[in-house]
């Protein structure tokens, strides 16, 4: 019989606007972007949740939101059952260190005059965790677990390569023990041959130390690989959320079907079966009532540029935002 598992992060309809100014006559004016607009999502303790989108969807802000970085517009984040979106105290700071992110630059997250042992046992003296002599200890343990030898311990960032970097930025975010990880395109600064490595190794911290992971990826393959569900969000919004083995066989919304095709894959025949979406997206500063995706939606019908979708529950694990889906719609 399977262990239940532990619910660490619940996000509920949490929203993060952002007034822009606007040119146009003497009167100044300003309008409202909305970065993040109204995602709900949970993670359980020791699984994968992919965040993929094409650029200026809103999954960096979302991470961002999640980590305490941004103060949220609305909604909630519910970490090990504790309302932290709107702490900024001495108990917030304690839960933080619990919440770490690894950047997609791993050279501009690390600071070029520290050598690698000093950036990792950072993190400890900052928190006051051990002595000195405990702290070294602990990052040169640490860091010879994910592949860096004691040649690389007192190197600075510009003496690695660029799998090295990214090691140490793993080992600087995993010394706190955190029970989850906030994974910001890990992979995509690197060779392919290096990301299977990354992300091998990633897989297998998960599995040792049963850390949470949001992922945020565009590789979809890559997203595929590592989640153990995946959320594709638009303009702001999750329009589609499934466990990866059901959403890379039967996407039910047209932008996630437009995703997926665009896959590359050895076969000529689902090659040709590309869906190749027409037009722009639309201004997330000026956004019509209806379905965002409607502009460009080759299914759009009259209903989708007046009424907004909302995500609706397809079976126990699939939901999509889309007027097509139904709830007794087949998977």
């Amino acid at each position: 019989m399977s262990t239940p598992l532990t619910n660490l992060l619940q996000v509920n309809q949490l929203s993060k606007h952002f007034e822009v100014p606007v040119a146009g006559g003497w009167i100044q004016r300003s309008a409202s972007l909305r970065a993040v607009d109204g995602i709900s999502f949970n993670l359980n303790e020791g699984r994968t949740l992919g965040l993929v989108g094409e650029s200026g969807c809103g999954k960096t802000t979302a991470a961002r939101l999640v980590l305490g970085l941004m103060k949220p517009t609305a909604g909630s984040i519910v970490f090990e059952g504790q309302e932290i979106s709107a702490m900024r105290n001495a108990q917030w700071r304690s839960t933080r260190q619990r919440m770490q992110m690894v950047y997609q630059n791993p050279l501009g997250a690390l600071d070029r005059r520290l050598k690698v042992i000093d950036q990792v046992t950072e993190p400890l003296k900052i928190h006051h965790i051990e002595d000195g002599r405990t702290q070294t200890e602990k990052a040169q343990s640490l860091l010879g677990e994910l592949g860096l030898s004691s040649t690389h311990w007192h190197r600075y960032p510009h003496e690695l390569s660029g799998g090295q970097r990214q090691r140490v930025v793993l080992a600087r975010a995993m010394i706190l023990s955190p029970k989850l990880l906030v994974c910001d395109e890990p992979v995509s600064a690197l060779d392919v041959s290096i990301q299977a490595q990354v992300i091998n190794l990633l897989q297998e911290i998960q599995e040792k130390y049963g850390v949470a992971s949001l992922f945020i990826s565009h590789d979809l393959k890559v997203v595929r690989q590592v989640s153990h569900n995946v959320a594709v969000m638009y303009l702001g919004k999750i329009v589609e959320q499934a466990p990866p083995e059901i959403l890379f066989k039967s996407p039910q919304h047209p932008y996630s079907q437009a995703l997926i095709s665009a896959i590359p894959s050895v076969s000529h025949r689902k090659n040709q079966g590309r869906i190749l979406l027409q037009g722009d997206p639309p201004s997330p500063l000026f956004l019509k009532p209806g379905c965002a995706f409607a502009t460009r939606c080759p299914l759009a019908m009259p209903v989708c540029s007046v009424k907004e979708p909302l995500l609706t529950q397809i079976n126990n694990e699939h939901f999509a935002a889309c007027h097509l889906v139904t709830k007794d719609a087949a998977c």
